[in-house]
């Protein structure tokens, strides 16, 4: 039903009924309301990583003044322009997104419009291709009228592109006409002026229907049009012209049995996931720097479904498919991908080398996205899972922090190694580079180790990959963190006060040891560097520090911690 929102009363009660044995059609309260609450969800949840009102986040009024504001998306389900697909339009900041979500047809349905001839020499039932303009055809109560020919003054009398001269006899009637060489609107549009309430347009060549273009005019024409293939439409026009009377009925596509995208939420995150990644690469006025061969655009979609579909019982080896609901596969399904994303190089195999010869767009973000899930699990098995993703502290919301903010990092148009130094560039300014190491092991893995070469980003097959670690002399190794989560307690530290103005107290209860301390601003540079025994209370003089963002890192016998530190 177009421009149809459920309605919740005055109690906004939106918790709808659900039958996935009934037709999508009498689903649609549930699924938009499911479209919108995860809409939401990804606003809410992206916003306290990152994607916020200063970075171009989709969102009515700005509360902070920072970034524009009136940019709501808008989200529509169940949308009948396509089938087997899903899309998200990213304007700048400022302008409305648009999200398209489609049905699925199963296995061995059709998706094809429907003509239904009720009478004469030719009656029977037939598939065209419906208009990409105009009102789309009825899906359950047909549109049924008697046919009549298309008539104008010169060339060929019934391709419309003339002016009509038999306007009487299609008034009130489906409209005949050939395909010819004028625009599908403009014939379109033409019948309707007449007073056709539909049009069957008859291809010119042999073979299936194909789709019709709006052209200059479409976006006027407001009745529904099909395209016939030319055996069946010549016969019709034979017969129109011998003196049958023929009723014919239009239906669009049978969809009792079609899976409704609407309910797959990785599709929907991954939907949604464009408007991130295309309004922090570049900046939110730009919206358009993901456009070159090599950008990664689908692998950080498919990783956004991933990240808000995780489960604190999940393993690093789990094998996930991308829109198996949606292609009617079980949830352990291969899904739309080459293969399913798992760190089991058994399961997925792929490494950086992929991207020369993988489909593009979707075969070179997939290999993208393997590697931000390798390094999603290296983030939870050093940091843990933790199941709130607004404001949780595990490794997965780390990982979620550090992607966004490599995302506001990386250039215009960026290939795979800019993405790769956007995040090693984004954990060095927000931790001074506690996790180098770990990100560097996870990129190389995947072949996109220190030597390895993007080429021209906008070309395709120039792709070198490697898998060697940078040397451990490398400066920007000197604050990795080699232990996990629970080698090493940050209770084990008290440091105060933070925000701190002149100077800086570290106290503990235990004798850690010999112990260098260091002290980094935002931009890697050493202020402060001491060496002693760390135990009881220590004071460190910040008076002469700039006002800022510094890491203070502790590196002993067995652990290297770092804690962030405001000066004011």
């Amino acid at each position: 039903r177009d421009n149809f929102s459920p309605n919740g009363a005055t109690i906004l009660n939106f918790d709808f009924s659900l039958d996935f044995n009934l037709s999508p059609l009498d689903n649609q309260e549930a699924a938009i309301t499911n479209l919108f609450y995860l809409n939401n969800m990804m606003h809410d949840i992206w916003f306290e990583h990152g994607f916020d009102e200063s970075s171009g986040n989709f969102q009515t009024t700005n509360y902070s003044n920072q970034g524009a504001g009136g940019d709501f998306v808008f989200a529509d389900a169940q949308d009948g322009s396509g089938f087997n697909n899903a899309n998200f339009g990213t304007p700048p900041d400022g302008f409305s997104p648009r999200m398209q979500m489609f049905l699925w047809s199963p296995p061995g349905a059709s998706g094809e419009d429907r003509v239904n001839i009720l009478n004469g020499s030719i009656a029977g039932e037939y598939t065209g291709v419906g208009a990409s303009f105009g009102t789309r055809l009825p899906i359950t109560e047909p549109l049924t009228g008697s046919l009549a020919l298309a008539i104008d003054a010169t060339g060929d009398i019934y391709d419309s592109c003339q002016p009509l001269i038999n306007s009487a006899a299609i008034n009130g009637n489906i409209a005949i006409l050939r395909r010819g060489d004028c625009e599908f609107g403009f014939k379109v549009l033409a019948v309707e002026n007449a007073g056709a309430i539909a049009a069957i347009v008859v291809n010119n060549v042999p073979g299936a229907a194909a789709g019709m273009a709006p052209g200059a005019d479409g976006d006027t024409v407001d009745i529904p049009s099909i395209m016939i293939s030319q055996a069946l439409g010549e016969s019709l026009i034979s017969a129109l012209e011998n003196g049958e009377t023929i009723t014919a009925n239009l239906l669009g596509p049978d969809l009792t049995d079609f899976i409704d995208g609407d309910f797959d939420n990785g599709i929907i995150a991954h939907e949604y996931g464009h408007g991130i990644s295309n309004r922090l690469t570049g900046g939110p006025s730009a919206a358009g720097c993901l456009q070159n061969n090599e950008q990664m655009g689908e692998g950080w979609s498919d990783w956004f479904g991933l990240m808000i579909t995780m489960k604190s019982t999940d393993l690093s080896d789990d094998a996930r498919g991308i829109g198996t609901f949606a292609i009617s596969q079980p949830i352990i399904g291969g899904g739309i991908r080459p293969a399913r994303y798992s760190t089991d190089f058994a399961e997925n195999g792929f490494t950086y080398n992929a991207s020369n010869t993988l489909a593009q767009p979707h075969g070179i973000g997939f290999v993208w996205a393997t590697v931000l899930w390798d390094l999603t699990w290296a983030y939870i098995d050093k940091y843990g899972f933790d199941p709130d993703m607004f404001n949780g502290n595990g490794g997965n919301n780390k990982v979620m922090k550090l992607v966004i903010d490599g995302l506001k990092l990386q250039p215009c148009g960026p290939g795979f190694v800019d993405g790769r130094d956007a995040i090693l560039a984004a954990d060095m300014a927000t931790t001074g580079g506690v996790d180098q190491c770990l990100i560097w092991e996870v990129f190389a893995a995947r072949g996109l180790g220190i030597n390895a070469d993007q080429g021209a980003t906008n070309l395709r097959g120039d792709q070198i990959e490697d898998f060697t670690m940078p040397l451990s002399s490398d400066p920007s190794l000197v604050n990795c963190s080699v232990l996990s989560i629970d080698e090493f307690s940050k209770d084990s530290l008290s440091i105060y006060p933070n925000p701190t103005q002149t100077e800086l107290s570290i106290s503990t209860p235990k004798n850690l040891g010999n112990v260098a301390i260091t002290l980094v601003d935002i931009n890697g540079r050493v202020v402060l560097e001491i060496r002693q025994e760390l135990f009881n209370t220590i004071t460190l003089n910040t008076s002469q520090l700039q006002s800022g963002i510094y890491i203070l890192n502790f590196k002993g016998g067995n652990f290297n911690y770092n804690e962030k530190i405001i000066k004011n």
